[in-house]
């Protein structure tokens, strides 16, 4: 048997971090931001018999993991074991303590390596390593994660719980904005297009037939709208562009539409955008006033925003998400950059002298929880960090977190070929967009600089 163990101090006091880890959304928050997890069950207690179940890939095949709690003892103490899974035994004790109005955190684990002798003997010949330096990166997140979830939920605990509805949920930032919402102690309800699970906190929609009944509205503090085909997944052609197009406007002019026909409205509307808004604006620096920009991307901006306006002008407090490139290890961008650039084969593109405006993960969540918990926010906020970088820059940087060269350029003309227009779009558009309104509302970025922003999503710290 191998045992680890990992301390956690958190600047709250014992009865709310072990809240925290009551709720649903704390298995979804504590999952490693580089894991490629799917999550299957979450029971929305600890108690004894409760399970947490996810899947999670190694080589072709998916394994799965039931984690079942097997002591409950709040709000000092909670346990849980593996009892299907990728190892021999597996054992997770979880102790509090309070010292100082602080809480102590104590994850103690004990576990056998797969393979049993076999195993063991490979183990041994890495140093007890081959378990260990990934408990370690995943215990490390799981760490910051906390500490800085409770932070941020402090800044509004003195205000009252939400009920939210979040179109998108299923999304990479609507599944962590769920879960980070669902740890604060907000009532969270997911607007989904598929059957109804039993039980779940959830309401059936159909935006691409306008088939929603409004009055399912009623009662929400909140509405948040994510929604929206990828524009990233593939080469754009007519059908596909307004595939981008319908799926926005449609599905915002619906929800607008509902809100507005309601006789107690909803106090706010939280509407996700873009900086595609700017279109291409080389080294212009572009704040929430800058004017809008030409082609494609602008004009899809143009109608989404505008099919909200009817919300704004019936007094709720509606507000635009132009979001920057979000980094996440699992999906968008930066997701689809990690296969080259592990290989060694990431650089510059085009040069690489167009600006890129990023923002992390967790940044992009709190930023959004601040946005919806201060009352005098509405209109247009840039979401994106406060220091945009060129595209040569990130490249050198996502090279040197991964320990890998980032020197093969991609040429334009390669670009072209092989993307198209979406491609040129993406990647040459030179967008260097500021977050003034944020800033001057008082908002602290957790990553204001490229390099912290990588290595916490990434998992790759110094």
């Amino acid at each position: 048997m191998y045992k680890y163990k990992h301390v956690t101090t958190v600047d709250a006091d014992i009865d709310s971090t072990f809240k925290w880890f009551e709720h649903e959304g704390s298995f979804r928050r504590l999952m490693p931001p580089w894991e490629v997890a799917e999550e299957v069950r979450a029971d929305e207690t600890l108690d004894v018999g409760s399970q947490r179940v996810f899947r999670f890939p190694m080589g072709p095949l998916k394994m799965t993991w039931v984690a079942e709690h097997t002591a409950y003892n709040p709000p000092h103490h909670f346990a849980d074991k593996m009892v299907k899974g990728p190892f021999w035994h597996w054992t997770h004790n979880h102790n509090l303590s309070e010292v100082d109005g602080k809480t102590e955190v104590i994850d103690d684990v004990t576990y056998q390596v797969p393979f049993g002798a076999l195993g063991n003997l490979a183990d041994t010949v890495l140093g007890g390593m081959l378990v260990k330096s990934r408990l370690s990166r995943m215990f490390k997140a799981r760490e910051l994660r906390l500490q800085r979830d409770l932070e941020r939920h402090s800044h509004f605990s003195h205000l009252p719980r939400k009920k939210i509805l979040v179109a998108g949920s299923s999304g990479m930032i609507g599944t962590q904005l769920v879960a980070f919402l669902d740890t604060g102690g907000h009532d969270v309800w997911r607007l989904v297009r598929r059957t109804l699970n039993p039980g779940a906190n959830e309401i059936r929609w159909d935006p691409d037939n306008g088939d929603f009944d409004p009055n399912l509205l009623s009662g929400f503090d909140v509405i948040i709208h994510l929604g929206g085909e990828p524009i990233g997944e593939k080469r754009w052609n007519d059908k596909r562009k307004q595939m981008i197009r319908d799926s926005r406007v449609k599905s915002t002019k619906l929800l607008t539409d509902a809100i507005v026909s309601l006789d107690k409205k909803p106090e706010s509307f939280i509407l996700a955008s873009a900086i595609g808004w700017y279109g291409d604006r080389g080294n212009e620096e572009l704040t929430e006033t800058s004017e809008i920009g030409q082609g494609f991307l602008p004009d899809v901006c143009r109608e989404w925003e505008s099919a909200a306006s009817a919300a704004e002008e019936a007094g709720v407090r509606t507000i635009f998400l132009r979001t920057g490139i979000v980094l996440a290890a699992t999906g968008g961008a930066l997701g689809k950059m990690l296969l080259p650039f592990k290989m060694g084969a990431g650089g510059p593109m085009a040069g690489g002298k167009q600006w890129m405006s990023w923002i992390s993960l967790d940044d992009q969540i709190y930023a959004m929880n601040h946005l919806m918990m201060e009352g005098s926010s509405k209109g247009v906020y840039n979401v994106t960090a406060p220091y945009p970088v060129r595209q040569r820059r990130f490249a050198k940087l996502l090279g040197k977190v991964l320990r890998r060269p980032a020197f093969i350029p991609l040429p334009k003309f390669a670009i072209k070929l092989m993307f198209g227009e979406m491609g040129e779009r993406l990647t040459l558009d030179s967008q260097r967009v500021l977050p003034d309104r944020l800033l001057a509302e008082g908002y602290k970025f957790v990553h204001e600089n490229l390099d912290d922003g990588l290595r916490d999503s990434l998992g790759m710290w110094k």
